[in-house]
């Protein structure tokens, strides 16, 4: 069974939070689609992939398919990755897949707008896409599927570094590698003091630690010098933000209007997030209720707040609070495609020359060399669900592909595989270390 292969590789979803693939793979539904709209602004990766490995990664689609009983399959691309789109279709042999095209907008692909551009059917709110007979994997998560097969578990990554580094460029590297070695992949940075986007630069994280290290679902890495504007804005206590957003919102609804979701026909109003920073007493009874459906693609605190406020943020802290409270938001309203959403679309180029990243939009080309490093951490926690469990014990010689930690039984979960030959040098509730 491939589901099962797929289970043993430890595969997650390569493109977001690291959902177990295995589960997606064994659910029944109408329609499996791809997710290679890669829109997050400077990072290359997807393109890349689709561009090199379009056969293996179609292979993987057709698998899922075929476990799922879908009838139909779509391949999301932008249209503009011409070289992308004629790969893949070179490639195409299964006569239930056709691509369906996608516009060069921020954030094409979150899952709501790829499942809508693909089929039409609007996610219920606070719903996942198998609600409305639809799933939904990375293009990569598609490759590592077709590894499984072969009983390849994933032990490697495929990320872009780019932005302020000598060589911007894409390749795989060992789960586990630190970031400081990924930087010197790509040449090292050409700025002496900088600051790292894991991810992308909407919805990654942000960091300064070069000991940071690969897990099954980093993109890539933006560097960015350490005065630009948005590590200045990043690099800042939580509490500046809501302190900076409950003084100086003029609730104008910009980020409102802009909002992904609320164009979909969401109930999402981060203006109205923004209240609950200044009526603190009906703020988890009123206003945060606005941000459970929010995607956090960031568009409202980078590209809509003409005043450089936090309402993304805010929104955040909105949802803390209201599972903390037990409070569950939902929609009454019917969700009905906003009429302007089509004249509301942000262009990346735009967002880009906005976020002032525009000297850093290069290529990023694949790097045939993967990168070798003689010891990895390897983190337990790199999926949704349950931290794996070690399976292994300080001095044990293990090979590249050894499974070192084991999902827990009966829960949602991963397991976890060595990304070289070597010894176990630590072993915490947290991470394996692995030295060759």
């Amino acid at each position: 069974m491939i589901t099962e292969k797929i289970f043993n590789a430890g595969v997650v979803g390569a493109g977001g939070a690291g959902f177990p693939s295995h589960i997606k793979a064994s659910s029944k539904t109408e329609f499996v689609i791809a997710n290679g709209a890669e829109c997050e602004p400077l990072i290359h990766k997807d393109y890349e992939l689709m561009l090199n490995f379009p056969e293996k990664i179609l292979h993987g689609m057709e698998l899922v398919l075929e476990s799922s009983g879908a009838r139909k399959g779509y391949f999301g691309i932008k249209s503009k990755n011409v070289k992308a789109i004629e790969a893949i279709k070179s490639n195409l042999k299964n006569g239930k897949i056709e691509i369906t095209e996608l516009g060069d907008f921020y954030p094409s692909g979150d899952e709501y707008e790829l499942v809508y551009s693909a089929t039409k059917r609007l996610i219920p709110p606070a719903g996942i896409p198998l609600d409305v007979g639809c799933v939904v994997n990375n293009v990569e998560t598609f490759l590592n599927v077709a590894n499984a097969e072969s009983e390849i578990p994933v032990t490697e990554k495929f990320l872009c570094v780019t932005g302020a580094v000598k060589k911007p460029t894409t390749f795989f590297a060992p789960v586990g590698t630190s970031f400081r070695q990924l930087i010197e992949h790509a040449g090292g940075a050409s700025v002496k003091d900088f600051g790292i986007f894991v991810g992308g630069i909407m919805m990654g994280s942000f960091t300064f630690n070069l000991d940071e290290v690969v897990t099954k679902t980093t993109a890539g890495l933006i560097i960015l010098p350490k005065e630009h504007y948005l590590i200045k804005r990043k690099n800042q206590p939580p509490q500046n933000w809501y302190r900076i957003g409950k003084s100086a919102c003029d609730q104008c609804s910009y980020c409102t209007e802009f909002c992904p979701r609320y164009l979909l026909g969401y109930d999402v109003q981060p203006h109205k997030v923004m209240r609950s920073l200044g009526f603190t007493k009906t703020g988890s009874a009123v206003w945060n209720q606005m941000a459970e459906l929010c995607c956090s693609c960031g568009l409202c605190t980078l590209y809509a707040c003409p005043e450089d406020l936090y309402p993304k943020e805010a929104c955040d802290k909105a949802k803390i609070e209201m599972r903390r409270d037990g409070i569950k938001f939902i929609q009454s309203k019917p969700v009905k495609v906003h009429p302007i959403k089509e004249g509301r679309r942000e262009p990346l180029k735009q967002l880009i020359k906005k976020l002032n990243v525009q000297d850093y939009d290069v290529p990023a080309p694949y790097n045939y060399k993967k990168l070798e490093t003689d010891e990895v951490k390897i983190l337990l926690k790199q999926h949704v669900g349950e931290a794996a469990v070690p399976l292994v014990k300080i001095g044990d010689h293990i090979s590249k592909g050894t499974m070192i930690a084991a999902a827990v039984k009966g829960k949602l979960g991963a397991n976890i595989h060595s990304s070289i030959d070597g010894m176990v040098t630590q072993v915490t509730g947290e991470y394996i270390r692995i030295k060759s």
